[in-house]
């Protein structure tokens, strides 16, 4: 004989689950939406160097929607396609390598990760590597471990390739466009990047 089902009982866990299942699908929400935000910040191309090895001449990341070119020179450069996962802090960009220099064939295929971060205007890329076991918490972890840091500035489109910002005031200065000039020129008097006296 079956025993019967407590209903009561049924109905209170349901109440107790309800409120937690939407929570859960909100901050999923929320998660996806601040990857969309920083893929949208990430567009464009910059440009600066690997640090401590400034010497070694410039670098030149390209991002157009999911795909990554980073060149350094004629010999060292890579097309990938990439992958932002949400909710990570710090923010990863897990990049797979698609085209290479002659002579670097086997890395077709890797998976690079990157923690990365944009702030004050200057992206910061450290490069993880494949198959790191353990992704660092904090950029402060990854001080003095030997990983490869990139500081780059965002360039501003030129001439035809420049589109004008029909965004709000603060959107199109930081985003460079339709100023002019470098989105972190600011002025004192609006606190806003490219705003008019």
């Amino acid at each position: 004989m079956k025993a019967p089902l407590n209903r009561p009982l049924i109905l209170a866990a349901l109440a107790l689950l309800l409120p937690w299942i939407h929570l859960s699908a909100r901050a999923a929400d929320a998660a996806a939406a601040a990857a969309t935000n920083a893929l949208q910040r990430l567009q464009g191309t910059w440009e600066g160097f690997m640090v401590g090895q400034e010497a070694s001449g410039k670098i030149s990341v390209r991002i157009a929607d999911q795909s990554l070119h980073f060149h350094r020179d004629t010999n060292f450069w890579f097309e990938t396609t990439f992958t932002l996962p949400a909710g990570k802090d710090p923010q990863q960009l897990h990049a797979t390598i698609q085209k290479c220099p002659p002579g670097q064939e086997s890395s077709v295929g890797e998976v690079v990760v990157a923690l990365f971060k944009i702030e004050g205007g200057t992206l910061t890329l450290v490069a993880l590597g494949g198959g790191e076991e353990e992704v660092p918490k904090s950029f402060e972890a990854i001080e003095g471990k030997g990983a490869d840091r990139y500081e780059l500035r965002r360039v501003p489109p030129q001439g035809k390739d420049a589109e004008p910002c029909n965004a709000g005031r603060t959107e199109c200065a930081e985003s460079g466009k339709g100023t002019g000039r470098p989105a972190d020129f600011w002025l004192p008097d609006f606190g806003v990047p490219g705003s008019p006296k």
